[in-house]
């Protein structure tokens, strides 16, 4: 965020400056810094039509690898805390690790520290934390989490990877067809009225399309800018988003593989709060929020299940959250008492088979994309040549 900051230095008289920073302590300090006297401070707001301003997101995979790397070396928490603020050169992140260690110094556990700090750790994050506090394995529980978010991100990274192709190919073929329909339609539909004659049925929609184009070219070009600009901003909105997803979990055979990669994450992060000692009523209510909204109301439901003493297998079955291979794998963690194992070893084989299902999407789909782009785009050029071909034909 920006500072407006009043300020004298010297003999320089009154000056105002305008610095960046997170509030306005540290705006005050920097200019102090540069040695001048502050006198007012007033924020300044930075319009910004995509992104509103905000503290960078804090690394919190990078963090929990240096801090369990400094653990695992001998030294102990605070002054592990306090090596990783010495060494940080973001003022943000800085501020956020002096002000977890501060509350260290206070006699706080650092699940305390970490729920209470200004960079907004995960409640899975605090929760696995808090947990492993009762048992004294803080370094378990650290690396547990930077397997499971490793993991989680290896699956995101992967359905990424395999749609970049597809939407390249997909924008460059709409571009091209677009500067067909834009350019060379429209100076093809002044040659043929030029040259008269009756052209085929399909033609004379294309050469009608170009004398709209050149005549109304600018509104168009404008309408399609504006109506871009409108999905790009509905996109960064929630509402949006959110209604999206429904219609998108509304689709047979895509909502079935959504309602697998949610599960996935689900199984994941239970397995992981459970193997870090936290009970299972209290581990289902931390996960609920990475659920659907219908998946959220049958959890809810299959937790005052198992409060009630029912076992933690059937009540996922009687509400719709396993499958037929991760039910027989709850029954055979609950005979073993393995049970957090047990769900990881489930979000594993569900990531696997997303994995697969997203691979054979993209070898089908790629092919079929392409071949409908080059219909497109053979389509039109055809159209735009065929009365030639039909005059060339009445010459011979």
């Amino acid at each position: 965020m920006r500072y407006e900051v009043k300020a004298l230095r010297g003999s320089e008289g009154p000056t105002a400056l305008m610095l960046d920073a997170p509030d306005a302590g540290d705006a005050s300090a920097q200019a102090v810094a540069q040695g001048y006297t502050v006198i007012a401070i007033q924020a300044r707001q930075s319009w910004q039509l995509w992104h509103p301003a905000r503290n960078p997101d804090f690394p919190l995979v990078l963090f929990s690898q240096e801090l369990l790397a400094l653990l695992d070396a001998g030294l102990a928490l605070v002054e592990s805390l306090e090596t990783l603020a010495e060494k940080e050169q973001r003022p943000e992140l800085r501020k956020t690790l002096t002000q977890i260690v501060s509350w260290l110094y206070e006699g706080h556990p650092l699940s305390y520290a970490l729920q209470h700090s200004d960079a907004k750790f995960p409640p899975l994050y605090v929760a696995s934390v808090r947990a492993s506090e009762k048992t004294g394995a803080l370094t378990e529980a650290l690396a547990r989490y930077v397997t499971y978010q490793s993991q989680m991100d290896g699956v995101r990274r992967q359905v990424i990877s395999a749609s970049i192709y597809p939407v390249l190919l997909a924008v460059v073929g709409g571009l091209v067809a677009m500067f067909l329909m834009l350019y060379v339609v429209p100076r093809f539909s002044h040659i043929y009225a030029g040259i008269g004659g009756e052209l085929p049925f399909m033609s004379r929609l294309l050469m009608h399309w170009g004398s709209f184009v050149s005549e109304y070219g600018k509104v168009f070009l404008a309408g399609v800018i504006v109506m871009v600009a409108m999905l790009g901003y509905a996109g960064t909105r929630p509402l949006f988003r959110q209604w999206l997803t429904s219609r998108l979990w509304q689709l047979p055979t895509i909502g079935a593989r959504l309602h697998l990669y949610q599960l996935a994450r689900f199984y994941r992060s239970l397995g992981m709060l459970l193997r870090g000692g936290m009970p299972v009523v209290k581990a289902l209510q931390m996960v609920a929020e990475l659920l659907q909204l219908s998946l959220r109301e049958q959890l809810a439901l299959a937790a005052a299940s198992i409060r009630e003493g029912q076992t933690i297998s059937n009540s996922m079955e009687r509400y719709g959250l396993t499958t037929p291979v991760a039910l027989r794998m709850l029954r055979v963690g609950e005979r073993s008492g393995r049970m957090g194992e047990m769900m990881e070893r489930i979000a594993t084989f569900y990531e696997e088979e997303t994995a697969r299902w997203v691979e054979r999407f993209t070898r089908l789909f790629e092919p079929l994309l392409m071949t409908f782009i080059g219909l497109l785009i053979g389509g039109i050029v055809v159209l735009m040549y065929f009365p030639i071909f039909e005059l060339a034909e009445s010459i011979q």
